[in-house]
């Protein structure tokens, strides 16, 4: 994987210094080789790191001359490399130091602009086609890897970052006042619903599953695939055919991850998702003589948890089944003891480019990453994904679904395992349940969300009309779990805000983070299993819990009662910072440059309300969510400024 950079000048050669600030902007990530390739109106650049085999031989961007001369930067893991190979009539003597960059400019020579269809794996490049004079580049289907770019009449700049581009002369920092708008009226976590705007008004970015062309000045941006593609439902005998057909599919795409010349590691948590990759990834490593580095984060000692009993904020008794059953592997329990979300602020912004709305976890995130960096970890493998994909399975939800298509049978069974498993009385589970099954479908807005977004922007923006039909928290709106899984692999926005926040972290650290949860192969598999293969027995999320049957010990696997429950101590962390975060607060309501955008009434309304000092168990308070954010926000104007 890289940082690619590049630029095409159509009118006029592209200057020396243009290039040799796009590359001297990339400096402050680690690399193991940076090379540049220029010829008159192109430039193309590449600053390396290698997490492959392969990768250490690649020489990028890389030119392959044949009929025409065609020229890649290519940030690329390429998974599916055994199909890719047959399809392509690759020779057998090539297959093994074959570089990610040349199989996908093999792809596009036989296939054209439909080669990203063919191609699984983290993605993003550009390739430049001399003969048709003109730049091609994707995404890959899940966004995982960003593509930044800035266009100007006959001038098209890309790269994987934003900084780089902002070196270029005439491109300026002018803020986007509709990408900040909705960053700030969209009170969940994603950060917009506009995946091809950024933060500064010149700058652009390619959306995930997307492809575009570039030549003639002009720019032409489709959509060429979909995670939730349409897949026929899979239709075996018995549930252990089902169980084993994940089980095949998932060990397929938890292997092809673990292709790398370094290290592997894994972020373990103490549920399904995690413990199923480490689990699945374990065997294989040290079959190659290799050990499994994992990281788990668990708060402070001096942490009281005010979570309530069905959920854990320390999920350090069934990390510690999971390291036993699945072992041996290099286990690291991380309480980031003297690491808080306040004092991180500026760092993470650095790293984003953008203010960002992750802040209960940011300093574990990176605190993982430089762990795992030292032990020289090129991979790190996550099941971030895996709620909507391996671990899906609502059982109030298909429950509902039973009572209103009147399998009474079905239902009174099934409820009474379920209510043994959780310990709940049907009394208190059937007029849920019937909630659920007859939820009134006509949304009402939510009037008692603090709102950080100043009105005149709002008005002048629009940006609620634009948010309008969009699951964005702003109103009452209830997604059943069947809607949420297709919503969750097809809206692009979420995509994107996940690809976003791993590139940039990747990059910092020169680890990889993968998620086999998210591969093209498992989503519609898990897609094509029918719902009863899901819920069955009184037990939810069932297929994996069946499927990890001698993967996982049972205290993890048979767990219905207890959810982990990550960043609870964030507030007990900035404890000692409050009063400095609250000063800053108020100069932020005084300063012109925040108060004519962020709505500074509702500031120290949510100021005065959470109290000094604030109680730890408001940790996932809205008023406390929009002081964070408001100083996020704030930092980062007077970055632009």
């Amino acid at each position: 994987m890289s940082a690619i950079a590049g630029l095409l000048n159509e009118q006029e050669p592209v200057s020396v210094e243009s290039a040799g600030l796009m590359m001297k902007a990339l400096e402050k990530y680690p690399a193991h080789d940076v090379r540049t390739w220029h010829d008159r109106h192109v430039f193309m650049g590449c600053h390396a790191q290698w997490f492959t085999p392969e990768s250490v031989h690649d020489r990028q961007p890389c030119r392959e001359e044949g009929e025409a001369l065609v020229v890649i930067a290519a940030d690329a893991i390429i998974d599916n490399r055994e199909e890719l190979f047959g399809r392509l009539q690759i020779e057998h003597a090539r297959r093994q130091r074959m570089t990610d960059s040349e199989l996908i400019l093999a792809a596009y020579r036989k296939w054209g602009e439909d080669a990203p269809n063919y191609l699984i794996g983290d993605f993003a490049f550009v390739l430049w086609d001399e003969e048709r004079r003109r730049l091609f580049g994707a995404r890959d289907l899940a966004g995982s890897r960003t593509l930044y770019y800035v266009h100007r009449r006959e001038q098209f700049a890309f790269c994987t970052v934003m900084n780089p581009l902002l070196s270029l002369p005439g491109v300026g920092g002018e803020l986007d006042e509709s990408w900040l708008a909705e960053f700030l009226a969209i009170p969940i976590i994603l950060d917009t619903i506009d995946v091809r705007s950024t933060a500064y008004r010149q700058i652009g970015q390619i959306p995930p599953a997307h492809a575009f062309t570039f030549g003639q000045g002009s720019l032409k941006v489709r959509r060429y695939g979909s995670l939730a593609a349409d897949v026929p439902q899979l239709k075996l005998k018995t549930s252990g055919e089902y169980e084993e057909a994940f089980r095949e599919v998932f060990r397929e795409a938890v292997a092809s991850k673990l292709r790398t010349c370094r290290n592997v590691g894994a972020s373990l948590s103490g549920g399904l998702d995690s413990g199923a990759v480490v689990s699945f990834a374990a065997a294989p490593l040290r079959a190659q003589g290799k050990t499994l580095h994992t990281y788990s984060y668990i708060p402070r000692e001096d942490f009281k948890d005010w979570t309530p009993r069905s959920m854990a904020a320390d999920e350090t008794p069934y990390i510690r089944d999971i390291v036993d059953r699945v072992g041996p592997i290099s286990h690291r329990y991380m309480d980031f003891a003297g690491s808080n979300s306040f004092d991180e602020i500026d760092d993470l912004l650095g790293l984003m480019e953008a203010p960002y709305k992750f802040f209960e976890n940011s300093y574990w995130f990176k605190g993982i990453l430089a762990q795992a960096s030292e032990q020289d970890v090129g991979v790190l493998l996550h099941g971030g994904n895996g709620n909507y994909s391996i671990s899906w399975g609502p059982a109030l939800d298909y429950y509902a679904q039973l009572l209103r298509r009147l399998r009474w049978v079905r239902l009174y069974r099934e409820l009474a395992q379920y209510g043994k498993n959780v310990r709940v009385g049907r009394s208190q589970l059937v007029p849920y349940i019937g909630k659920l099954a007859f939820a009134n479908p006509s949304p009402k807005p939510l009037t008692d969300i603090p709102m950080l977004i100043h009105p005149d922007l709002a008005a002048r923006t629009g940006v609620f009309d634009r948010l309008k039909g969009h699951d964005v928290g702003l109103t009452d709106a209830w997604m059943n779990e069947f809607e949420a899984r297709t919503y969750q692999f097809d809206n692009l926005s979420i995509l994107n805000h996940q690809g976003t926040s791993s590139t940039k972290l990747s990059l910092r650290y020169a680890v990889r983070e993968r998620d086999p949860t998210c591969d093209p192969r498992v989503v519609r598999f898990c897609l094509s299993v029918p719902v009863e293969q899901y819920v069955q027995g009184g037990m939810d999320r069932a297929l994996v819990r069946r499927a990890t049957e001698g993967f996982l010990p049972d205290s993890v696997r048979l767990n219905q009662r207890v959810r982990g429950v990550q960043g609870a101590d964030w507030i007990h962390r900035v404890l000692p910072a409050w009063d400095k975060m609250s000063e800053e607060l108020r100069r932020l309501c005084d300063d012109p440059r925040a108060s004519g955008l962020l709505n500074v009434v509702q500031v120290r309304n949510s100021l005065e309300e959470m109290g000094n000092p604030p109680r730890p168990d408001r940790a996932f308070d809205r008023h406390a969510r929009l002081l964070m954010q408001s100083l996020i926000v704030y930092r980062f104007l007077r970055q632009c400024a």
